[in-house]
């Protein structure tokens, strides 16, 4: 069983193809219960994020699970699956994880560094958990991303340059407005990216913040927290209200995962009505699919800040020695992990000929017994820990030394070599029986590693 990735993000496709991929909180259950019905997939994770739709999958099969991923995420998108594969990028077993440990450090993110992504890969791991559709293989990984994610971002700089896509955004609106200080903001959404907004907009002074949500009890959560922890003065309004809100903000950051336009044309038409005159607006569409019509920029007095002008953004990059220790701790991790994994995969060896020689020495005192059934108990029981002994010491350096070897690249020959050498049947130790009595070995043969375009 080995990693498949296949993806869609910023670096691949452009805006209206990943807003088509997006896949919502609502989605993700569905999707994962269909990957799991799938022949070749026995566990699935979805990460997915403002500019990135990424499935993980554990396959038996490279070119089966390719092809049923590749099915199901045309489907969920509406687009062929030759428009689909052409955005497309495909990771495979060590390549898969050396990707997810970037994208966790934030060096895949458009704005390198950012650490939203954290938090959305820990979301995406307990969605499939709470699926019972993250096994072993999954749960490793994600745990083994999370930690690199952390410690890239306690001993490099990388996100000095700015924190998340609501920072760059943020930045693009000061050059429009001038200082944000005392104004108005408007956050649309109390999800994850809108705590994030109103993190950032609290520190850069903004006079009062409004949190707009479907559901009122939400936003007034996000509205508490704004006072309760940024020291801002916050208020929640449902999204009724909306039209009333726009009038009088200046700064508008909007992510609510929504499938269709939050903010319409007629709404900002009216908002700009009921506004004083030459009022201007700033409207940060961070949602993919975005949140807000794209006639809207047409307006006069509005600006729109969208995700595909943040992708042109110079501040998107980190200082270029940060991004070099970045990748240096990636490739020290990304090396202990697949050294972890090869370990993991000889362990069923190790078990099984280290069973193999129990059932022989069991065997041999069996024997002894029927032969010397007279033999006192002290001095059979001594026979049987000198046996048990001599067979230990035997193995001993053998199996030690077979789980060092399997560490490196490679190193699954060694393994190879013992079940032959032993006719050992791997992953089965309990299923280990008299020689007489053993299958054939099963094919353990190295799968291929590293990219698969």
């Amino acid at each position: 069983m080995s990693i498949l990735l296949v993806g869609i993000s910023h670096r691949s496709a452009p805006v209206p193809v990943l807003e088509k991929v997006a896949v919502t909180e609502d989605d993700r259950p569905k999707l994962i219960d269909r990957l799991l019905e799938s022949q070749h997939v026995s566990e699935a994770m979805i990460v997915s994020t403002c500019n990135r739709v990424e499935v993980y999958a554990v396959v038996d099969a490279f070119h089966g699970g390719l092809a049923e991923i590749g099915d199901l995420l045309a489907t969920h998108s509406g687009l062929p699956l030759p428009e689909l594969t052409k955005h497309a990028y495909v990771r495979y077993s060590e390549a898969a994880a050396e990707h997810l440990f970037a994208v966790a450090s934030g060096l895949d993110s458009m704005v390198i560094g950012e650490q939203q992504v954290l938090s959305q890969i820990r979301a995406a791991y307990a969605a499939s958990d709470a699926q019972q559709a993250a096994g072993r293989t999954l749960h490793e990984l994600a745990q083994n991303a999370l930690r690199v994610g952390k410690r890239v971002h306690s001993e490099t700089g990388i996100d000095r340059a700015g924190a998340s896509v609501v920072s760059v955004a943020l930045d693009r609106a000061r050059a429009v407005l001038g200082e944000l200080t005392g104004r108005t903001a408007v956050v649309i959404g109390a999800g994850a990216m809108g705590g994030l907004s109103v993190a950032h907009l609290a520190r850069a002074g903004v006079g009062r913040i409004v949190v707009v949500n479907r559901t009122l009890e939400r936003a007034q959560r996000l509205a508490h927290t704004a006072e309760s922890m940024h020291g801002a003065v916050a208020s929640a309004r449902e999204l009724s209200d909306l039209v009333a809100v726009l009038a009088d903000a200046d700064i508008v950051v909007t992510s609510t995962g929504a499938v269709g336009s939050v903010v319409t044309l007629a709404d900002a038409h009216r908002a700009l009505n009921l506004s004083r005159a030459g009022h201007r607006m700033v409207i940060c569409d961070l949602g993919l699919p975005r949140d807000v019509d794209p006639a809207v920029a047409g307006l006069p007095d509005i600006t729109v800040i969208d995700m595909e002008t943040l992708q042109r953004d110079p501040a998107a990059g980190a200082a270029a020695d940060d991004t070099t220790a970045a990748r240096s701790i990636v490739a020290a991790e990304l090396a202990k992990y697949l050294a972890g994994q090869r370990v993991a995969e000889v362990t069923p060896t190790v078990a099984a000929l280290r069973q193999r020689a129990a059932d022989v020495v069991e065997a041999e005192l069996m024997r002894l017994e029927s032969r010397l059934p007279d033999l006192a108990d002290p001095e059979r029981e001594e026979v049987a820990r000198t046996v048990r002994r001599v067979v230990d010491k035997l193995l001993h350096a053998p199996t030690v030394r077979v789980k060092q070897l399997a560490s490196a690249p490679g190193g699954g020959s060694y393994a190879e070599a013992l079940r032959e050498l032993f006719e050992l049947k791997p992953g089965a130790a309990q299923a280990v029986t008299a020689p007489t009595e053993v299958g054939p070995v099963d094919d353990f043969a190295d799968e291929g590693r590293g990219a698969v375009s």
